[in-house]
């Protein structure tokens, strides 16, 4: 399965709109995962024109949003958070942690506006960053393939 996977896109409170380039990525993905700060509901109707979307409640959304989801994917059990509950922002260890408690494979989380790709060996850790307003050099989201090896990769937007 060939997923989408985005976060902090802060529609109409700090951005106007979501890349293009977003749309054109997302355009084969069989589910699209965003990982909390839409900021508004348009936003998953957007891309829900492109795939099924599962979506987390950000430290910025009032949307009725799960805080995280749990996914079952081809044998492996994604985790989904905004992150905004693990301090410090983006603390590795904390979510490799958090990751082991909950039982996943992978945990994918947001908040930091800044992407990453880590690898413990037990657990995979995913950002893919921002692709509206990033807190590092390039605005990102990111590809996840489960099929056959599980691989991700960070998407410059």
């Amino acid at each position: 399965m060939l997923i989408g996977v985005i976060s902090d896109t802060h529609i109409y409170d700090r951005a106007n709109s979501i890349p293009k380039k977003v749309f054109d990525e997302f355009s084969n993905v069989d589910l699209i995962i965003h990982c909390g700060d839409l900021t508004d509901p348009e936003v998953l109707e957007i891309l829900g024109d492109l795939a099924e979307v599962k979506a987390v409640r950000g430290n910025m959304d009032y949307l009725n949003l799960p805080r995280e989801e749990i996914l079952n994917i081809n044998d492996l059990k994604i985790g989904v958070i905004h992150g905004d509950v693990i301090y410090p922002r983006g603390d590795k260890l904390k979510l490799k942690l958090l990751g082991k408690e909950m039982g996943v494979d992978i945990l994918i989380s947001g908040h930091t506006h800044w992407p990453f790709i880590e690898d413990f060996g037990d657990i995979l850790l995913l950002n893919p960053g921002s692709p509206t307003v990033p807190r590092c050099p390039i605005r990102s989201i990111m590809k996840l393939n489960t099929d056959d090896k599980v691989e991700a990769k960070i998407v410059e937007v």
